[in-house]
Order: structure tokens, then sequence, then C-alpha cells
């Protein structure tokens, strides 16, 4: 999700489609055979809307479902659906997987809610008898250790085909409706899984000392996501501050200045002021070099932390981060502050998604309003933004070196997910979703971002149920109720996930 032209659109994904029937059926029932092809049609298009869609067209016999197996994986595809159109033998499907080893999803979709009893003939029956083989595909694909999901619902079509002697216009029908949410959301998931494995994050400086459950191997990362860590140093990016035009500086001045409030001073907190106009130039400097690195080294994400020498240069560069950091989020290269990895992973995620990922952890609990408030200092995903986020100046850092302009904002009001990446004891990764709804509580004016998130149980509960999965304390905020996109995601990827 960007706020203006990406730098780096993510990738679509490469989604495979084949139907499947049995061939004696042609000869026996004529018009049956393009019938179905062009139900298969049908879902191609819709398909096609979220990804690039490859339709191996009709598999009808064992030897055509090696062939399908064999073409699918040419096309290198992430995903592959199984039109299950009418009968067919799970021998004519099981080669396809054997072969093809992207996973599977199983597309039991009626094209009427009703057939015709009285008119119904043996052919107009076999046109909607798709859920007969998914019991049998289930078996066999069990018996040959290969994992699948179903999706069941409606066809959806906006009219009747010709031929049919029932009424499948069923667009508008709740289980065509259902039926496509759920596909729509294992198309997107797909292109996380793929995204991830071209992607390169940035690992500029090093991680908060003593941040224990933010240290990951690289090594183990690469492992099981696909992404490339490149390590960055503060060197390469003070090579890029010192080639900065005073154009650019500009340039980054009036983006600012269309993205954020300027604000005055904080009525309540003496460390929180006005931006100088020197603070203002610096960021704007140091945002330039931000994104001269991001396009030198063809990032897709970043993660950061310098903590710095008192009075040095270095520290002066560390202090100007927030506001480029914010800007390079809002063009869908997300950066985490902390060394924090995995959360960039998380914010990565959702913003493949679509759905923002704005960096995050407790800041406070109100137990009046029965919210918890999520933010940080540093970077905010503005494009989730309610309304314009805020600069403030700030005097210090909390917990850090050095001064600067930070964000102050909250997300916007309705649903939200957290997403939060952590480590297990024996080193894999695993996923931990939560659903909630962001309030238009009050928030502190503090140079922070602040967001009150009410979860579907007491912050209690909810607190004790969250820390006994172990997580990273830092989570990324995404808008909307994302569960099941999350979830399908982290099964694409083999990873652990845990809703809450």
């Amino acid at each position: 999700m960007s706020l203006f032209p990406a730098l780096k659109p993510s990738k679509k994904p490469r989604i495979g489609l084949y139907s499947v029937g049995l061939r004696a059926y042609w000869e026996q029932f004529p018009g049956l055979r393009d019938r179905l092809t062009a139900y298969g049609k049908f879902i191609e298009r819709r398909l096609s809307a979220w990804g690039e869609v490859f339709n191996f067209g009709l598999v009808d016999t064992e030897s055509e479902g090696r062939r399908a197996g064999e073409w699918l994986s040419s096309r290198q595809v992430d995903l592959v659906f199984c039109h299950a159109a009418t009968y067919s033998t799970s021998s004519t499907v099981l080669p396809v997987h054997q072969i093809c080893s992207a996973p599977v999803i199983f597309l039991n979709l009626q094209p009427t809610a009703r057939i015709s009893y009285e008119q119904s003939t043996t052919g107009e029956w076999l046109a909607h008898c798709g859920a007969c083989p998914v019991p049998e595909f289930a078996n066999a694909f069990n018996r040959a250790g290969i994992p699948f999901r179903v999706v069941n619902g409606l066809l959806g079509l906006d009219r009747s085909p010709d031929i049919s002697l029932a009424d499948e216009a069923t667009a508008g029908r709740p289980e065509a409706v259902r039926a496509w949410r759920e596909i729509e959301a294992w198309a997107r998931a797909a292109a996380v899984p793929r995204t991830l494995r071209y992607s390169r994050f940035g690992f500029l400086g090093n991680t908060y000392s003593g941040m224990l459950d933010m240290y990951s191997d690289f090594t183990m990362i690469q492992a099981q996501t696909g992404l490339h860590v490149e390590v960055l140093e503060m060197c390469d990016l003070d090579r890029m501050l010192r080639a900065v035009t005073p154009e650019e500086v500009k340039a980054k001045l009036e983006e600012v200045r269309h993205m954020f409030v300027i604000s005055g001073d904080s009525p309540s907190d003496p460390i929180a002021k006005r931006p100088t106009d020197e603070q203002m130039a610096w960021s704007c400097q140091v945002a330039a070099a931000q994104e001269r690195l991001v396009r030198e080294y063809d990032l897709d994400a970043l993660t950061y932390y310098y903590h710095g020498a008192p009075g040095g240069e270095y520290e002066k560069l560390q202090g100007g981060f927030i506001v480029g950091h914010s800007l390079l989020t809002a063009r869908g290269i997300p950066c985490a502050g902390e060394g924090d990895l995995k959360t960039n992973v998380a914010m990565k995620i959702c913003d493949i998604l679509g759905t923002g990922g704005s960096f995050s952890e407790i800041v406070v609990v109100d137990y009046d309003d029965e919210t918890i408030l999520l933010g940080h200092d540093g970077p905010f995903h503005i494009a989730i933004s309610e309304g314009k986020p805020i600069l403030r100046g700030m005097g210090l850092y909390h917990g850090k070196q050095g001064t600067g302009v930070s964000v102050e904002a909250k997300v916007k009001t309705g649903p939200v997910t957290t997403l939060n990446l952590t480590q297990t004891g024996d080193g894999k990764l695993k996923l931990i979703i939560s659903e909630g709804a962001s309030t238009d509580g009050p928030i502190m004016r503090i140079g922070n971002t602040q967001t009150p998130v009410k979860f579907r149980e007491h912050p209690d509960g909810y607190m004790a149920r969250w820390f006994a999965e172990a997580p990273t304390h830092h989570c990324a905020m995404s808008i909307g109720h994302n569960a099941s996109l999350f979830q399908k995601a982290a099964e694409l990827l083999k990873m652990a996930q845990v809703t809450l």
C-alpha cells in the first residue's frame, strides 16, 4: 500500500488454473466439454484481477494430468486452482500436483443454486456435480502427503449460458460472494511469497543493544522467507548525503509539507516543540540521502538503528531519520526502527497485501476505554493515517541519542489487524495475528505515533494470550480485518501462525 507511486511495486502472483472432467463424457453428452471450458474461462477472467493467470484448460486423463503438471511447473506458478468442473477420477488430478509442487486449492463452484428437477438431463446434472469428486481428491491427496484446501460455493455468473436448463445468474448470491472473497484472499496472499523471494531488505547499523527478542539470524530469515538481507553501513548513507543537491532538499521539503502538518509547541510535553527551520532542512536532506540509498541498493524494505557517539557526525545523521523513513514507507519501502528485521518483514507483508503496516508496540493501556494504545517513536505509515500526521521537533529521543523531527499520528478509526512476526525457541518464524478496532479515543501530544485499539476481549485477557505466544515486542498495524488474508499468506510461506 503506497500513498504515492511505489519506488518498487510488489510482484504479481503467478496463478495456475485448470479444470477437470472425464473424457468419456464428451462423446456421450455433446456440448458439455465446451460448457465446462467456458466456466474455466470465467474463473480465469476473475482471477486476472489479482495476478498473472496461466490456464492450462481441461484435464480429463491421467496422461493429460502429467502434461498439465509439467506445463504449470514451467510457468513457475505460486498457487494452483483446480476447478472441479464435473466428476473426474483422482488419478487424473494427482499427477498434476506430484509434478507441480505449488500449493493447490480445489474450487467446488456449482453454477446454479438449484437445478431444474423437472427438466434436468444427465448431461445437465453433470455440469453441476463439481462437488462429487472432491472427497475422492481429498482422500488421494491425503494419502499422497500433498496438502490442499477447498473453496465451496457458487460460481457467480452474471447470466445463464444458453445451454443451461437452470438459473445460473448467481453473482449476487451470498454463496458466490463468500466463495470469491475466499478465492481473492488466496490469490492476493500468493503475492507475499513471490515478492519476498525477490526482495532485498537493507539492514543499516545494528539492533538496539539488549533487545534480545529482536535478534535474528540472517540465514534463518532468508531460508524461511527467501528474502535477501543487504548489510549496510552508516558510511554508505553518509556517502549518499554528500551527493544530495539543494534541488533535492527543496523537493523533499515540498513533499513533507504536502504530507504532514507542521506542529506548534506541544501543550503538554516540553521536549516536543515546533520543528525549527534547521531541523526541517536537515530532515529533508537526510530524506533525500535515504531515497538515494534505497535506489542504489535496490531495496524493498529497510531495517535500521544507530546509536552514535554523543556529538558525532553519525549521531546527527541518525537524528534526521524519521521523516525520510516515513516518506519511504509511504512509497512502498517499509522502514522498521531499532534494528527489528522480523517486524520489518511483517510490515512488508502488510504492504504487499495493500493493508498498510505501521511500526507499533504497546504504549499504554486505557482501562476506562478498555483500549491498548499501540505506537512508537519513529516512522509511520502515512497511507493509513487518520488525517495528516503531525511533525514535532524533539529535544531528545527517549532511550536514544540525538534530537530531531518526529511523527505524531494515529491509524484510521475502524477495523485494524496487528501482525507480529516472532521466532520460536527452535528458530522457526511464526506469525501472531490479532483483529480489533482503532477507536477515536485521545492520544498524547508527545511526538510519537499512537493508536487506541479495542481488541475482542478485555485488555488484560488479550495481553495474557498475546504474551503467552512469546511475541517480538513490536508488531505491524494494518487497516481492515485481515486475519484470513494473513493466515493464507502464512500457509503459503509454510510458516506457523496463531490468531488471537
